[in-house]
């Protein structure tokens, strides 16, 4: 197969309702689309990719910090030069450049293509699967965020709840709703880094340890995890520890999942070695969004039922999306390639 046609464009879509990146809000999601045919003897098939590095800045003007180490300018820069070389070339270029670029979504994007041009995607999350995400908005009352819980489905037996993002006290109370309104669910709490060592284990002191999956991240200081296990015995994951270029898997105490999210750790190939990795230690590995658009939320559905089908990703953030991105989620709106700005047309 030869890539035949490239184009890039950019998009740029509000937010119904500001989403948390860590202690940070976003009012907006912008990203690209990769568009690329490839030839085969008498057929050609085109596909399509988001590539949205997870930076910019917050609802305050402040830079998102611990996320996408590439601005979206950057990660344009770098394929509007590189992408001319990929033309007429085999489908598999995409794959060498891929393993050559330090940007983590060109990475991941861009073997991602490769996988949707060569079909391994084809036929693959027919149901889409996720874990609810609750979280609490800025001034919003209790009230607002039962209702949610109330709203969930009788088949929904697990949520993700972000934490470390206001007082222990609301916090602690917020938790104790939710299992109020639905004792059945278990818990897979996301802290982002947001504790101190002694806050966290005050924090799950606090919560049944029998309703907790695990807590993301629970410690500021990612070495504090293993203490943190050890004085309250919760399990708890990594999240962001995994996108540091340095980042290499050791077993710790109390470590029972790693949450990627391929925006942000880079290639295919990248997140099948540590998926290997963890799995020899029985660490499980579950897929998470970088809040992309209704293009990439579509995306790591299917790759989810092909590399971790036995785990639900947590993909559910596009309720907070005004518009859909190619990939119809249901929103009135459905933005297409002749809405978004052609940068680069090959």
């Amino acid at each position: 197969m030869i890539l035949s046609k490239l184009s890039l464009y950019q998009f740029s879509i509000e937010l119904d309702r500001l989403l948390p990146v860590g202690k940070q809000r976003i009012d907006n999601r912008s990203g690209l689309v990769l568009a690329a045919t490839a030839d085969a003897d008498t057929s050609e098939r085109t596909e399509y990719v988001e590539i949205s590095p997870l930076s910019g800045h917050d609802v305050d003007g402040n830079p998102l910090t611990g996320f996408s180490q590439h601005s979206l300018a950057q990660t344009v820069t770098e394929l509007t030069n590189n992408l001319p070389a990929l033309l007429q070339q085999p489908v598999d270029t995409l794959l060498d450049l891929a393993d050559n670029t330090e940007q983590h979504a060109i990475a991941f994007g861009l073997s991602l293509m490769h996988a949707k041009l060569m079909g391994s995607l084809d036929g693959h999350s027919l149901e889409s699967r996720t874990i609810p995400l609750i979280y609490r908005n800025q001034d919003e009352p209790l009230s607002a965020v039962a209702e949610r819980v109330k709203a969930l489905a009788s088949n929904v037996h697990a949520v993700k709840v972000k934490v470390a993002q206001t007082s222990l006290e609301d916090e602690i109370q917020l938790i104790h709703q939710i299992l109020a309104i639905r004792s059945d669910l278990k818990l897979r709490l996301d802290a982002n880094r947001g504790f101190e060592l002694q806050q966290a284990i005050e924090f799950i002191a606090c919560i049944p340890l029998n309703a907790i999956e695990y807590i993301e991240e629970p410690c500021r200081q990612p070495g504090d995890n293993p203490h943190f296990y050890k004085a309250i015995e919760a399990p708890w994951a990594l999240d962001e520890s995994l996108n540091d270029p340095d980042y290499q898997f050791e077993m710790q105490a109390g470590l029972c999942a790693i949450i990627i999210k391929p925006m942000l750790l880079g290639s295919l190939n990248k997140l099948q070695a540590l998926q290997h990795v963890a799995n020899e230690h029985a660490v499980r590995t579950i897929l998470s969004s970088s809040l992309e658009a209704s293009l990439g939320i579509d995306a790591l559905s299917r790759l989810a039922s092909i590399v971790t089908p036995d785990e639900i990703p947590g993909i559910d953030t596009l309720a907070a999306f005004s518009q859909d991105l190619l990939q119809s989620s249901g929103k009135a709106k459905c933005l297409e390639l002749s809405d978004l700005q052609l940068l680069l047309k090959l």
